[in-house]
This record gives C-alpha cells, structure tokens and sequence, in this order.
C-alpha cells in the first residue's frame, strides 16, 4: 500500500469542497484537497518515486507499484503562466518523500485571483482503492492524507 502525505500545511477540506468541476467530481481520481496556509511555502513530494509531470503549478510523481499522484498548486494557476511558481526539480528526476519541489505563495495566487486551494489526486485510482482519506481538519507537511491499494 501506498501513503500519500501531505505536500503542503493548511486544513484538508476533502475533493468534493474544491472549486473546479473536474476535481470536484473526481474526474481526474479519487484523493483530497488542502486549503494552504497563506504564507510563502515550499511543496514537497507526497510519496518517493519519479517525477513524471512537472509545470510550475502542478507534478505528478509516480512510486514504485506505478501510483500516480498528482499535486495541483492552486485552480486554474495554469493562467498564471508560472509567475510566482518556483521549480526546484527537474522531470524525471526520482525524489523522496518530503524533498522540496515548487516553491510558491499562495497569497499571490490568491492576490491574481485564482483559488489557492490545492488538489493531491491518485491519478487512475477508483474511489474503493483509497482508505483513510482525510477530508477536514488541520494537517501538517508530511502527515497522511490518504493509503492507495
């Protein structure tokens, strides 16, 4: 089983609470969505793998048993064309869990007005292969938002 921890602090507010349809509905995967501190921060990878997909406000990291998951930073940031995103790793680089791989503000995401609301997905994962999904409360760098079978 995997554990997927939380790339960034703030409170879970569960995928159902996200302000975007598709990750809303789950069309993208099952997982949970963070609401960030307001505070210039650093994401981390949610699990040790290879870096798959990387934009300056989204990654995706795949493990060893090929589980994909991906860390949106904010809605539609897409727009924001990186301003304000930092990129600490390169694609294809393997990562551990924790490492350091965007730097950004959320604040200033929210200052353009975006969501700074953040999306950690199981990427072709069914809802019935995710367990202890954690949806409300405060979380830290780190801690488990969710196991995937």
């Amino acid at each position: 089983m995997t554990t997927v921890t939380s790339p960034i602090a703030g409170r879970a507010i569960g995928l159902a609470a996200v302000p975007d349809p598709v990750f809303s509905g789950a069309m993208v995967g099952p997982g949970t969505a963070v609401d960030p501190l307001r505070e210039p921060s650093v994401a981390v990878a949610p699990v040790d793998g290879v870096v798959v997909s990387l934009h300056p406000h989204a990654y995706v990291v795949v493990d060893s048993e090929g589980h994909g998951v991906l860390t949106h930073l904010g809605i539609d940031t897409v727009q924001l064309n990186g301003e304000g995103f930092e990129l600490l790793v390169n694609k294809g680089d393997t990562v551990s869990r924790g490492q350091e791989m965007v730097r950004w503000n959320p604040v200033a995401v929210e200052e353009a007005g975006k969501s700074p609301i953040c999306p950690i997905v199981a990427l072709e994962a069914t809802a019935d292969a995710l367990s202890g999904v954690v949806e409300s409360g405060d979380v830290n760098v780190g801690e488990a938002l969710f196991g995937w079978q």
